[in-house]
């Protein structure tokens, strides 16, 4: 009980249901499997959180997504983003270790994972049963500390086109979390980018896509061309967060093309 937690936190794949399927010119199942080889030989996790996107509208992607996240070996927490299918995706992971909402506790932490996801729409909005749920999970923590996985972004980023689509009742989240010290972080995916500050004790955070990248602080929807990345998080048992974020630079894009080439993907 007294260890620490180690998580993968990856964001945003936007599969589709062509294995070839690219996004801004990004083959993302491509780009998300080099991610994830980047990532596991560099480190080892307890844990994997996926933070919402996981296909590109097309339920047909879920079926790269669960070979992905088998070939891990590691349990997986998601959350559905504006661009997924909820209703699809619990019946694509069944039988895996990919858990779809709920609640997990890991060592002195609880992880809860919130639906802000709303029919048709890009921008995101917690209802009533996910605040009620986020309540009961928080009084019943047992004196874990707690990391909150979201799609949608509570706080505005600077960007006139990306905050339109954030989450329309962050003042509802903030007011359940306020209330409890045991509260250390929010993370977040849909931004597409890193973004970290610290708001009453509180990290907030989000992080780059595993595919093409969106220009911070932009007025107009506008393509970075950062590479892809993931975000690390060690949560420690005294409630203590220590976070990066890593980018692919070319070489390693490179190797893993190279690896996919000679494996005939």
């Amino acid at each position: 009980m007294n260890s620490d937690v180690r998580l993968l936190q990856i964001s945003d794949p936007h599969l589709f249901a062509s294995p070839q399927g690219a996004l801004r010119g990004v083959p993302t199942l491509a780009s998300l499997r080099a991610v994830l080889r980047h990532a596991l030989q560099r480190d080892t996790y307890d844990a994997v959180l996926v933070t919402g996107d996981i296909v590109h509208d097309e339920p047909g992607g879920y079926r790269h997504f669960r070979v992905a996240m088998l070939e891990t070996g590691l349990p997986v927490y998601c959350v559905p983003g504006n661009h997924d299918v909820p209703a699809a995706l619990p019946a694509a992971v069944a039988g895996t270790r990919v858990q779809v909402g709920g609640h997990v506790d890991l060592g002195r932490w609880r992880i809860v994972l919130l639906d802000s996801s709303v029919p048709g729409q890009a921008h995101g909005r917690l209802p009533s049963a996910e605040l009620e749920r986020l309540a009961t999970a928080l009084a019943e923590a047992d004196g874990r500390h707690v990391l909150i996985g979201v799609h949608h972004h509570p706080v505005p980023h600077d960007s006139r086109w990306l905050d339109s689509v954030g989450l329309h009742n962050a003042a509802e989240l903030f007011a359940v979390t306020d209330r409890h010290p045991s509260v250390r972080a929010i993370i977040w995916g849909h931004v597409h980018q890193v973004y970290e500050m610290l708001r009453k004790g509180v990290r907030l955070l989000g992080v780059p896509s595993t595919c093409a990248q969106f220009l911070p602080r932009s007025e107009q929807f506008a393509i970075d061309p950062a590479p892809p990345g993931y975000r690390t998080l060690t949560l420690r048992a005294d409630g203590s967060i220590e976070t990066e974020v890593v980018r692919l630079d070319a070489v390693a894009m490179a190797t893993a093309a190279a690896a996919r080439a000679a494996a005939g993907a």
